[in-house]
């Protein structure tokens, strides 16, 4: 069973092993295992740098708990963006992510927004397009990989 839940601050340090696995593991593809581009984007993901993200005005946080253990994080940066949606790799393939993305979703149609936004990784690009969202632009480079500007009509 899958529960989804806002995340606090005693789930930082749960909250940052899945987002350091998940990006080293399962993003392999989008950093090619480059120790520089890797530090780089694993730097804010301490436990320490989560619970200052937890603070960040207008971020809301969100976990997925899968067999009694947090499997997934996501994020809304305000009203209509999605910043993260993370899945631990030992939780890919269960629904995990899909019931995460459906759950930021739902808030930001309760926010009122009528267009949704994120930027995506390679990796995860397929995912979001089979999840009806759209690419909203041409890929950019950033920190040596391409992301990609995505949004879905709510």
């Amino acid at each position: 069973m899958i529960a989804i839940r806002p995340a606090g601050p005693a789930d930082a340090p749960a909250m940052s092993a899945v987002l350091t696995a998940s990006i080293r593991d399962l993003c392999t593809a989008d950093h090619c295992n480059d120790p520089e581009i890797l530090a780089g984007w694993l730097r804010n993901k301490t436990p320490e740098m989560v619970l200052k993200m937890l603070e960040r005005p207008g971020a809301q946080f969100l976990v997925a708990e899968h067999d009694g253990e947090i499997a997934a994080v996501g994020c809304l940066n305000g009203p209509d963006e999605i910043g993260l949606n993370y899945v631990a790799p030992a939780h890919r393939f269960h629904g995990v992510s899909k019931a995460l993305l459906t759950a930021l979703e739902g808030r930001i149609r309760q926010s009122g927004a009528a267009v949704a936004t994120l930027t995506s990784t390679g990796t995860a690009h397929r995912f979001y397009l089979a999840n009806g969202w759209e690419d909203a632009g041409p890929a950019e480079a950033d920190r040596g990989m391409l992301c990609y500007p995505m949004e879905k009509r709510l």
